[in-house]
């Protein structure tokens, strides 16, 4: 599964804070709607994302019905990247760890 969306940078101050793009509803429910093939713990999405030039492998986030795609001190600052700025972000599902899209894929 492949998903392209335009979002705003934004930051998180928690005890270990971290910068984030949302992902909008639509996007979200796709995900959600594939989450059960490919989530491990908490609900995390095992993704490649890819703003302008720099591609990079995470996992979102779940929250509060929708998806968070962290991003990277480093792509932050490859890309010159503030809070604030709004980015094109393209994702692309990776499989589960340690296993391929046929081991999800149930029998008939």
């Amino acid at each position: 599964m492949e998903l392209k969306f335009t979002g705003e940078i934004w930051f998180w101050r928690g005890p270990a804070p971290w910068h984030f793009v949302t992902v909008p509803e639509p996007e979200s429910a796709e995900l959600e709607a594939t989450s059960a093939l490919v989530s491990y713990g908490w609900g995390m999405i095992p993704v490649t994302a890819q703003i302008r030039s720099t591609r990079w492998a995470t996992s979102l986030f779940p929250k509060e019905g929708r998806y968070l795609v962290p991003l990277k001190a480093w792509v932050r600052r490859d890309e010159d990247l503030e809070i604030g700025d709004t980015v094109t972000v393209r994702l692309t599902v990776r499989p589960p760890a340690g296993g391929s899209w046929a081991a999800t894929v149930p029998k008939s």
